[in-house]
């Protein structure tokens, strides 16, 4: 079994020594643990201190890609260097790496396909009382979105079967962390969580730049994931306002027309007209992004199949 630890980079030489130190070499369960950096359009030294500390594998992306597809890339590596599992973690040392013996524990133990680590927020000392609130709420709109009971869902810090690995495609260019739980939701993966304990900040998150921004662009992701993962839901619901507005519209011009005060109240007609022609056509946007959402879990499926060959082929 090989366990490989994935850190996605961007211009981290000032921390990764620290994160690297923590790093295990052995890890129970497993025959080899080896070590993957990403760097993701790294500027600065990030890639000659990984070297330094004995980095096994380095994969660059030519300029910054972004979290989300930075994360996607070590994913792909790892399981071209025939990983079993997988286990991400940040460049900042915010996770204490001592507790990925726990983390990789239910996969090994072939009781889950991914782990998330839950950060204990409510005691962390350099989360404000909004973000705190953000990320609980953040948690609760995952949970609904995805039918799993996961308590921390904006955490990287995670471990993945390979199986698992396979299956995820991220789509959102932002962040990974929301949409790979979504996705284990909607692909029946077994997916667990742990308590896991967080180390002093050495830096600012650049995820949170400001609180407006964090709170405009997590709303957009997960707006954007119901889009892409509850199409007919979506889609369905805004229908369903429309046409019952529409409708509430038309009843009340109904009646003022039974009463004679009809000529009044054209507008209301008017309004009534193009909302419940807009309620009609949404309800069928709904019905063909549910036939899209079906043709694009096949050709995920096809991805999954034809990438499990290839990783077969390539293991040693």
């Amino acid at each position: 079994m090989k366990l490989i630890i994935q850190i996605p980079c961007f211009n981290e030489e000032q921390t990764l020594a620290v994160a690297l130190d923590a790093l295990p070499r052995s890890v129970p369960g497993f025959d080899i643990v080896e070590w993957l950096i990403i760097d993701d359009g790294c500027v600065d030294r990030t890639v000659e201190v990984a070297r330094a500390h004995g980095v096994d594998h380095v994969v660059s992306h030519t300029s910054n890609q972004g979290l989300a597809q930075g994360f996607m890339t070590g994913l792909e590596t790892c399981l071209l260097n025939g990983a079993d599992v997988i286990v991400n973690t940040d460049a900042d040392n915010q996770y204490n790496a001592d507790d990925i013996p726990k983390l990789v524990a239910p996969i090994v133990e072939g009781v889950s396909d991914i782990v998330v680590g839950a950060r204990p927020i409510q005691t962390i000392e350099h989360f404000s009382p909004l973000k705190k609130a953000l990320q609980k709420l953040g948690s609760w709109v995952v949970r609904i979105a995805s039918r799993t009971d996961i308590p921390d869902a904006p955490s990287g810090f995670r471990a993945i079967s390979a199986k698992a690995a396979r299956k995820l495609m991220v789509f959102n260019d932002y962040t990974y962390t929301l949409e790979t739980i979504i996705q284990a939701g909607q692909k029946n993966m077994s997916i667990s969580s742990v308590p896991i304990r967080v180390n002093e900040d050495l830096r600012p998150s650049r995820l949170v730049k400001s609180i407006p921004s964090y709170l405009q662009r997590s709303i957009l992701t997960i707006v954007r994931i119901f889009v892409v993962y509850r199409p007919f839901r979506f889609f369905a619901i805004i229908s369903a306002v429309l046409f019952s507005i529409g409708l509430l519209i038309g009843l009340r011009f109904l009646w003022f027309y039974i009463v004679g005060e009809g000529d009044g109240h054209v507008q209301s007609l008017i309004l009534s007209a193009l909302l419940l022609g807009a309620g009609v056509q949404t309800m069928l946007i709904a019905f063909v992004t549910d036939l899209l959402a079906a043709n694009r879990r096949l050709l995920e499926e096809i991805r999954a199949n034809v990438n499990g060959s290839s990783d077969q082929e390539n293991k040693p």
